[in-house]
């Protein structure tokens, strides 16, 4: 199996591509920039098929093995970057304000890059690898999409992997676990309906306000005194709007959340008992509510031999204390899921070291992780499809 010897070389390349791909956020599945960039450099490499406008940026790449008779696995990086100002301080800073590569997609894609680039220059596997450059992971589920327009059945993946970094994990490090490893994820929006009128003359109104604040302390309680406390489940009221005026009671309130799960039944369960004791308190004040519950992301489920597969390959690479194969599950939503849903795989933590957190304005993806993940990607394929 590979080990962290003569990956240098490649890793400085992956850290120009990867700071060049953070300098040019893009949000969604507008990728265009970031997609022509990616198969511009696959095809320098020498890639044997490239198909690019899956799910609008998408991008699938073939590379096969020395020997072709043998089965084919995807490898998934996401590409797409999220609406927050930068404030990493980074001389390769966003040039594109209000977007910034607040997730570390940028280095994901380096990675799935600086192995596209070994992997074409040695082929010492037996079968073909499949790339899987992914847009919209933040929004827009851009890996249900990718599925939904048949990249299994087209590209004949039989298994399918995925590679997350992780803060506050030392680089060189992995964690991962069988089973459930990412939680799912719903949202909700509430409305209430009340009566509006002037701030003087609160007895003749019914405040969507003041019925919207014991709504909020309500629904700390399905966690905290209705839910099974052996279950992972966590409800967060994330946005409040009511009223424009200093002087005036709207007639209307708006609260909304995320709802995010790992047991199967809690996203019943939770609708059901969102939508009782909102109700429930805003008729017990003279009000109602309109309730929206969407469902957005299933649970990330590793299947047991993949993980294993994953395991062995990060173990190969770091050494046997360096990989957590025992992680306890997260509850952050990935839309990797339905690839997982569609095919057998497992989804792999890697360290980022002592930087800020994903989705915070100071993040920024550590390149002292790239040869990691390169090194990682070569063992996995090396592993699975032996020559």
């Amino acid at each position: 199996m590979h080990t962290m010897d003569a990956l240098g070389e490649l890793a400085e390349e992956a850290t120009e591509w990867r700071r060049r791909l953070h300098e040019h956020p893009e949000l969604g599945y507008a990728l265009h920039r970031t997609a022509a960039f990616i198969a511009e450099k696959l095809s320098s490499f020498g890639v044997d098929h490239i198909e690019t406008g899956i799910a609008e940026t998408g991008i699938v790449a073939l590379i096969h093995g020395n020997h072709r008779d043998g089965p084919t696995i995807g490898l998934r990086a996401d590409m797409d970057a999220l609406p927050i100002i930068e404030a990493s301080g980074k001389p390769w800073s966003s040039k594109v304000p209000g977007k910034m590569h607040g997730c570390g997609h940028d280095g994901h894609s380096a990675i799935l890059l600086g192995t596209a680039k070994y992997l074409t220059r040695t082929r010492k596997f037996k079968g073909t690898v499949a790339l899987i450059f992914q847009p919209a992971e933040e929004s827009g589920s851009g890996g249900e999409k990718m599925v939904q327009e048949g990249i299994m059945e087209r590209f004949g993946i039989s298994q399918v992997f995925a590679m997350h970094n992780y803060p506050g994990l030392d680089v060189g490090k992995f964690m991962i676990c069988s089973g459930p490893i990412q939680g799912g994820l719903a949202e909700f929006d509430l409305t209430i309906k009340g009566r509006g009128g002037h701030a003087s003359t609160p007895q003749k109104n019914v405040d969507p306000i003041v019925i919207g604040a014991q709504i909020i302390m309500g629904l700390q309680t399905i966690v905290s005194r209705s839910s099974d406390p052996r279950d992972a489940l966590v409800i967060s009221v994330t946005k409040l709007y009511a009223g424009e005026s200093y002087n005036v009671i709207p007639q209307h309130a708006q609260i909304s959340g995320t709802v995010r799960f790992i047991e199967t039944h809690l996203p019943d369960f939770a609708e059901q008992a969102i939508f009782d004791v909102a109700q429930g308190i805003a008729r017990a004040y003279g009000a109602d509510v309109d309730f929206e519950y969407r469902r957005l992301e299933p649970i990330t489920v590793n299947h047991d031999v993949e993980t294993g597969l994953a395991v062995d390959a990060a173990r190969a690479l770091v050494g046997q204390d360096r990989v957590d194969d025992r992680m306890r599950p997260g509850m952050g939503a990935e839309d990797f899921a339905y690839m997982l849903e569609a095919r057998p795989g497992a989804y792999i933590f890697l360290g980022n070291g002592d930087t800020p957190s994903v989705h915070n304005p100071a993040y920024d993806f550590n390149d002292n992780a790239l040869p990691y993940g390169i090194g990682y990607w070569i063992n996995l394929v090396e592993r699975v499809l032996a020559a």
